[in-house]
């Protein structure tokens, strides 16, 4: 992985985690095995459809959530378990939780935010496998507007965020007008508390 030298912050990039063969059927295989949630969410005292569909797995009695939304994680599947200890090897690190995101179009983002949850502790590590259409990945710091930074994350890689990143930058996956195939993210993390 190269350490991509961001202030402030831990990232770590592989753009070529998995081979495009792998990651072509790796997509298309949790493409249909996953049974998508489509979350409702609410912004500023508004409710909406989340802007793309998820799913958690994970071990046995844990819970997670974010901006409203609570899930029970389903138990890991044999796909998933083998990914996650590919991940844990790259990463020399344990998760125990995977929050699993399909963005269907260009249509379907994820805002401004930080994985910064009270249940992934201080200082949270966060690997990101992407599978599918190449997307913007943004990052901004929260205190200097000139330190902002945007990477293609590519079919089969691997970006992964550690040490102060989750308290000192926000990230996004913004909307795009292009035409663009479904991608899928798999987001690791370990719950603490």
């Amino acid at each position: 992985m190269i350490d991509l030298k961001i202030p402030d912050a831990s990232v770590q990039y592989d753009d070529a985690f998995y081979a495009f063969a792998k990651a072509e059927h790796l997509q298309a295989t949790l493409q249909k095995e996953t049974p998508w949630r489509q979350n409702k969410i609410t912004v500023f005292g508004k409710t909406y459809d989340e802007p793309r569909l998820t799913q958690l797995y994970g071990d046995a009695g844990l819970t997670y959530g974010y901006s409203g939304i609570q899930f029970e994680p389903l138990p890991w599947t044999e796909r998933l378990t083998q990914i996650k200890t590919d991940v844990e090897k790259a990463c020399g690190t344990q998760f125990n939780i995977c929050l699993i995101n399909l963005y269907r179009s260009g249509q379907d983002s994820n805002g401004w935010h930080a994985d910064n949850e009270k249940e992934l502790g201080k200082n949270p590590s966060i690997a990101s496998i992407s599978f599918g259409a190449q997307r913007y990945f943004h990052l901004k710091h929260n205190d200097d507007k000139e330190k902002r930074f945007k990477l293609l994350l590519k079919n089969g890689s691997l970006l992964y965020m550690s040490g102060e990143t989750q308290h000192t930058y926000k990230h996004q996956i913004a909307k795009t007008k292009r035409e663009i195939q479904p991608r899928i993210n798999l987001t690791f993390r370990k719950v603490v508390l």
